[in-house]
């Protein structure tokens, strides 16, 4: 790679996902420099920058390549993504990876006292949306004719002061839509953060260092949800106490000194493991088992 040669990443500068995709960043070996105006951050030591900016300007920045990749939320993604698509119409870009946090549902909710029995009872209506495209597209898929009203903000309580009969807008607990005498009935869109590229080609060597970040991100990931388990056992029951391992490939197996029949049994669990598994773990003849958290991971 030339010295010129950087690749740079776009992430939200503050909100929900700024914090978990920086951390995310950092346990993937990255360390910055920041700038005075906090928004561009150099890489030290290994050349990849750091972009943070509105999460909504992420979809942007990649289709117009400022910045080689972006983590964002699926859902600001595929809206920005229909609406370019008006201008361009062979606009897109390509998810790498989803990153598992984020987590949110885009719900169509209405009145509590409206008898909804589906998409059909919306023809006519007012959809009020901060997700005007996406609620677009759900319409179309479901062939009905509504109308859209694009809201910036406070979506929920639009049917209340009468601009809209229903809305499209995020659901996490279902709290601010209680409030408000609303009930969510259809998904539009799960969504979670991913971690996106844009359609400009890479040279030889940026291609091979986004490679290697990815494998490390992947490994953020798997070891994130992965539990190294250590136990005693029973030779004899290797068999048993194995298929117990939640997600586990063959156990590394150990001969205790002066124990016999006992071995210890050392395993990466890649799902998650409850005291459920344990207790079943100690009937089947487990003794002094531990589960121990995984910082990093390589397949």
């Amino acid at each position: 790679m030339t010295s010129m040669t950087r690749l740079k990443i776009a992430i939200q500068k503050s909100g929900r996902l700024s914090e978990q995709s920086l951390n995310l960043l950092e346990r993937s070996g990255l360390s910055f420099a920041k700038s005075k105006d906090k928004l561009f951050w150099y890489g030290r030591n290994l050349p990849v920058d750091l972009l943070l900016v509105r999460d909504d300007d992420i979809p942007r920045l990649l289709l117009e390549g400022v910045c080689q990749l972006g983590i964002v939320g699926e859902n600001v993604t595929r809206e920005k993504l229909l609406e370019a698509r008006c201008r361009r119409p062979q606009a897109t870009l390509e998810s790498l990876t989803q990153l598992d946090f984020g987590h949110c549902r885009l719900m169509l909710a209405v009145p509590e006292k409206m008898d909804y029995q589906g998409p059909e009872d919306l023809a006519g209506k007012r959809l009020a949306t901060s997700y005007p495209q996406l609620t677009r597209q759900w319409l179309d898929n479901n062939r009905v004719e509504a109308d859209i009203v694009t809201l910036s903000g406070a979506v929920e309580i639009a049917p209340s002061l009468g601009t809209a009969d229903a809305i499209v807008d995020l659901v996490s607990t279902g709290t601010t839509l209680r409030a408000n005498h609303l009930k969510a009935t259809d998904e539009v869109l799960n969504s979670q953060a991913a971690l996106f590229r844009s359609p400009e080609t890479l040279d030889a060597d940026a291609e091979k260092l986004l490679n290697t970040l990815l494998t490390r991100i992947e490994g953020v990931r798997q070891a994130a949800e992965s539990k190294y388990v250590m136990l005693h056992a029973p030779r004899s029951r290797l068999a048993e106490i194995s298929a117990i391992l939640p997600g586990a490939e063959s156990p590394t197996v150990l001969t205790l000194e002066g124990q016999g029949d006992r071995v210890a049994v050392h395993a990466v669990c890649t799902e998650q493991v409850f005291w459920e598994h344990l207790e079943e773990l100690k009937r089947a003849g487990a003794s002094a088992v531990l589960v121990l958290p995984v910082e990093k991971m390589l397949a």
